[in-house]
């Protein structure tokens, strides 16, 4: 599967949580060797009552859980969304290889806009960053979300 295909995954799980009235944000986990998707979650804060339960956080969990390890070394991330601060530092501790992310958040992001988790001394570890993919796709689902909620 290509970065566009994984990125289509990803934007169905952001659809899922639209449909559950979640921010429509989703995200993939896929074996970076192999290319086998290993995990897939959307925004879940409301249907978990977690504040932590975003879509990278939920994908994250389950790749880890189903490897057997808190470290996803060699593993890609895909997220229709720049990861917040949080999820940035999640992406760091698990040793994602390569971070491939949608819409830029210049509100809330946490990788090209605000704390800049990456770019800081402390951070041990630095996934390679693509962002921009599908960023039309992303940006568009995000703005339908909240202007039917306006």
């Amino acid at each position: 599967m290509t970065v566009n295909g994984f990125m289509a995954l990803a934007l169905e799980q952001a659809r899922k949580s639209a449909e559950l009235g979640e921010v429509p944000v989703g995200a993939v986990v896929v074996d970076g060797a192999g290319g086998d998707v290993l995990a897939v979650g959307g925004n879940r804060t409301v249907e978990f009552d977690d504040p932590t339960a975003h879509a990278e956080m939920v994908a994250i969990r389950r790749a880890a859980s189903l490897q057997g390890s808190s470290r996803l070394q060699g593993c890609d991330l895909y997220v229709t969304l720049e990861p917040c601060a949080m999820c940035a530092g999640a992406i760091s501790l698990a040793r994602i290889r390569r971070l491939y992310f949608g819409a830029y958040d210049a509100k809330g992001g946490g990788v090209e806009h605000g704390a800049r988790v990456f770019a800081q001394a402390t951070c041990n570890h630095k996934p390679e960053v693509y962002g921009g993919v599908s960023e039309k796709a992303s940006a568009e689902l995000l703005q339908a979300f909240f202007k039917e909620r306006r």
